[in-house]
């Protein structure tokens, strides 16, 4: 019986490897051409993928995908021609579903698609300066009417909470703690509702704009950490510590598109703190004392604020990084604090 087990063993092993030698071997047999291929490329640019035929196989047709949507397919080995038009900024992961001789394989290609702007550098000019909170661990910020509405994370064993205050005299009006088991994040006022993110819990809140009072306790439809929060009168859009900005449908709390923020050059990743100013989001980034205005559409950055010399103003040496953007369209100034 022992000597059977082993014999059948030692049978398994060996079919196990050849299956695998099998198919080391027909993944060999195509791959993508990348001698044309760019470090980056941009909306405006065109690539003819080619798949190249190692061993002479016969190929039916080939199937390609970009993100797992089919965009096309080709007789034969032709060569099929890819435009960047209208696709996401980001990471293109193409496929090419080959089909030979009445099997099929699948080859694989990565390609970066960046912003065709560069983007401005930016000025402001310090108009005036209020109170605030300096235990606040700010990760919201937004006008509603003539008040601040502000979120906080938890910290120094605190719980998180958000507030209505006078940002004139930092006088709180009102004051709601989340349970201790909950980080808040980004805020935003919209239909006279308050949505809010916590970070890593994957839920939501709706509150009463004017009472304050707790109406809905959502689940996030994704698998996202919830960071920054803002909307444009339709539509809320949030962050979630990479480069991408998720568009929320406020009636449904379901994720319905996202954009991934780009200059340039690269993909812009702890995008924070969100605000909705002049049909552009102004973006905080997570350790950097600069603000990025971002294209809602295109995810492209358009310009940036540097507002290093703005923190070195402050006194308060213990302040984390800058990350709240209010916009007041009454006197049409942006309030900036930190954390």
């Amino acid at each position: 019986m022992k000597k059977h087990n082993l014999l059948s063993i030692i049978l398994l092993s060996i079919l196990f490897v050849s299956c695998v030698d099998s198919k080391k071997e027909k993944d060999s047999y195509f791959s993508f051409n990348t001698v044309n291929f760019k470090t980056q490329f941009q909306p405006s640019d065109a690539l003819s993928l080619e798949i190249l035929n190692t061993q002479n196989k016969k190929v039916d047709s080939i199937i390609y995908y970009n993100n797992e949507e089919k965009i096309g397919s080709e007789k034969g080995i032709g060569k099929f021609a890819f435009d960047f038009k209208n696709k996401k900024l980001g990471y293109q992961n193409i496929k090419a579903l080959v089909y030979f001789e009445g099997e099929n394989i699948e080859v694989f290609t990565r390609l970066e698609l960046v912003s065709a702007i560069e983007p401005k550098l930016l000025t402001y000019t310090i108009i005036n300066t209020y109170p605030h909170d300096i235990a606040s661990f700010t990760e919201g910020l937004e006008f509603y009417r003539d008040t601040l509405m502000e979120s906080t994370g938890s910290g120094n064993d605190s719980k998180s909470y958000f507030r209505k205050y006078d940002y004139k005299t930092g006088k709180v009006f009102k004051q709601i703690d989340l349970d201790a088991q909950y980080f808040g994040e980004g805020i935003t006022v919209i239909n006279n509702k308050i949505y809010q993110l916590t970070w890593q819990s994957q839920v939501g809140f709706i509150y009463d704009a004017n009472t304050l009072k707790k109406e809905k306790t959502f689940n996030f439809d994704k698998k996202i950490e919830g960071w920054g929060m803002t909307n444009d009168k339709k539509n809320i859009y949030q962050s979630d510590g990479t480069e991408k900005i998720w568009k929320m449908n406020p009636d449904t709390q379901k994720l319905i598109d996202f954009v991934n923020v780009y200059t340039n050059t690269s993909k812009i990743k702890s995008i924070n703190e969100l605000e909705w100013i002049d049909g552009k989001i102004y973006g905080n980034i997570w350790m950097k004392d600069a603000i990025a205005v971002i294209d809602p559409i295109s995810g492209s950055v358009e310009g940036v604020i540097n507002l290093t010399d703005l923190k070195k103003q402050l006194k308060n040496t213990k302040a984390d990084v800058l990350n709240g953007i209010a916009y007041n369209p009454k006197t049409n100034t942006i309030f900036v604090t930190g954390k």
